[in-house]
């Protein structure tokens, strides 16, 4: 539908450096980089609590759904404490379509992850819904609300029987010719331990399903397309991604894992067909970053790629760092490949700058060239990035594009090409095309049909809603409108108005780590 019958272009990159799921969907929903809108990454170090925090990790409120109180890791969103957009700094697309329609408007998003809901919902959402990843049951925040709705309580099942997440457990997933390419039998983890659904399910075409089931679900329930203004759905589909990193985006499962979400996005459009009428529902398709080649498929090709491993890496640094003040301590704290985040404790009797801002830049500085001699090919510290210090060039802008005042000091290394952060597998998080090409695409009947091969970026995709449904673009939005993809203007006679579409906005977007 989207190739054939909608607006298509081919040529859409992210403009930044910081390729992760977390600053993508906030680029998406508010028409900013990261410098706009402050989601630096999907966690960063928080140096007043002193420790690893989520970009939508809240204290403020708890989590609305989880029946159990066994931890579990933060990042997949089942912490102990809530999650809401309080890090966003700026409002997004759902957000001016609130005030535009004084409310009426309804906004909901669902990921099988907290910030690939969450970061799109904004900040007046009417929900966000993710998964608990060990059961697959549907959660929110009380950010949003106090409970779960009946209708999700009832998605989730009141006894194991009635649960729909059951029905995606111990099944055989099949390509077109029949070959097995993956299972959701039960097994166990790394630790030992039953492996999750996030990570048995959600590697398959099933967790598609599975939150489109969810979605068909909430436009019935919760009526959209039925009220006296625009509503916005957004559904974030994590699955590609989940698999993306194990097996590359060149696999015969990604191969069939996209086959598969075709034919499920043709059903739920055919749902939304009968349920809203397709005349009245606009659809937005994109993605929050792109993924590189598997290093091992890539050097068949001899490509210089490589699969590093950010814990040896992160220990060459500090051990450099350690012979240079003659001291040894923890210095970066963390990498998340190429993203040092440093221990400002560790410098605090080792560098001569005098105030807290010159310590910071030495401190940065000096990771930033421990950094290239374990094989990055430069850097930019957050003190330069803070003072516009970037060159006047293609790799100096998406690195300014990157910064956020947020996660304490920092350094954004340059990797080289092909190289990810991770031992085995694939990743994504550099400046490269094969990061930041994604697809752009939009369907309706306020778009001209076609291939546009003029440049596009994310940030266009709110920004051109907002335009076609009369609002503002939000605060910090700076895309441009895709005017070339729209039908010529018609000028109605003077007396006329022009009711905006009462019908959901559907903007399905990749997930991703």
């Amino acid at each position: 539908m989207f190739l054939d019958r909608g607006a298509y272009f081919t040529d859409c990159n992210y403009d930044y450096a910081n390729t992760r799921t977390a600053p993508g969907h906030a680029t998406l929903f508010t028409g900013s980089y990261t410098s706009g809108h402050g989601i630096v990454a999907n966690e960063w170090w928080d140096p007043q609590k002193k420790k690893r925090v989520t970009s939508v990790e809240d204290d403020t409120t708890t989590l609305v759904g989880i029946e159990r109180s066994k931890p579990a890791p933060a990042e997949l969103g089942r912490g102990t404490p809530g999650a809401s957009p309080h890090n966003l700094m700026s409002d997004t697309l759902g957000d001016e379509l609130k005030l535009a329609t004084g409310g009426k408007a309804r906004v909901f998003a669902v990921s099988l992850k907290d910030r690939a809901a969450v970061l799109p919902a904004g900040f007046s959402g009417d929900a966000a819904y993710w998964i608990d990843p060990q059961n697959g049951d549907w959660i929110t925040s009380t950010y949003y609300r106090p409970e779960l709705p009946e209708w999700v309580r009832n998605f989730n099942g009141r006894r194991p029987s009635e649960r729909r997440a059951e029905k995606y457990w111990n099944r055989e997933w099949k390509d077109s010719d029949g070959t097995v390419l993956g299972s959701t039998a039960p097994r166990n983890g790394k630790d030992g331990a039953p492996a999750s659904f996030y990570e048995v399910v959600g590697s398959t075409p099933f967790a598609n399903n599975y939150q489109l089931e969810f979605a068909k679900e909430l436009v019935l329930y919760e009526k959209l397309g039925a009220g006296p203004a625009t509503d916005l759905l957004v559904i974030s589909l994590s699955a590609n991604d989940i698999l993306g990193h194990q097996v590359g985006p060149d696999s015969p499962q990604m191969h069939s894992m996209a086959l598969e979400l075709d034919r499920s996005l043709a059903e739920f459009f055919d749902f939304l067909g009968h349920q809203i009428g397709m005349a009245n529902v606009w659809m937005a398709l994109s993605a929050d970053h792109g993924i590189a080649p598997l290093p091992e498929f890539a050097k068949t090709l001899r490509l210089p790629a490589a699969n590093l491993d950010g814990k040896a890496l992160r220990a060459q640094i500090n051990s450099l760092l350690s012979k240079k003040y003659r001291q040894s301590a923890d210095y970066v704290r963390d990498l998340d490949y190429p993203l040092a985040w440093l221990n400002e404790g560790a410098f605090s009797g080792v560098l001569s700058g005098n105030s807290a801002g010159q310590k910071e830049a030495e401190a940065e500085t000096d990771v930033g060239e421990a950094m290239m001699q374990v094989g990055l090919t430069g850097y930019f510290t957050k003190s330069q990035l803070a003072r516009g210090e970037t060159p006047a060039t293609e790799i100096g802008r998406r690195y300014a594009h990157s910064y956020s005042p947020e996660g304490g000091w920092y350094v954004m290394g340059i990797p080289t090409p092909f190289n990810v952060g991770t031992t085995k597998g694939t990743d994504h998080a550099t400046p490269f095309s094969y990061d930041t090409h994604v697809p752009l695409a939009f369907y309706g009947l306020a778009f001209q049909p076609g291939v546009y091969r003029t440049h596009a970026e994310p940030v266009d995709l709110a920004v051109t809603l907002a335009s076609l449904l009369g609002i503002n673009a939000p605060a910090k939005a700076t895309g441009r409108v895709l005017t070339e993809a729209l039908p010529p203007p018609h000028h109605p006679a003077a007396s006329s108005f022009v009711q905006p579409a009462t019908s959901p906005a559907i903007a399905p977007s990749g997930g991703a780590q």
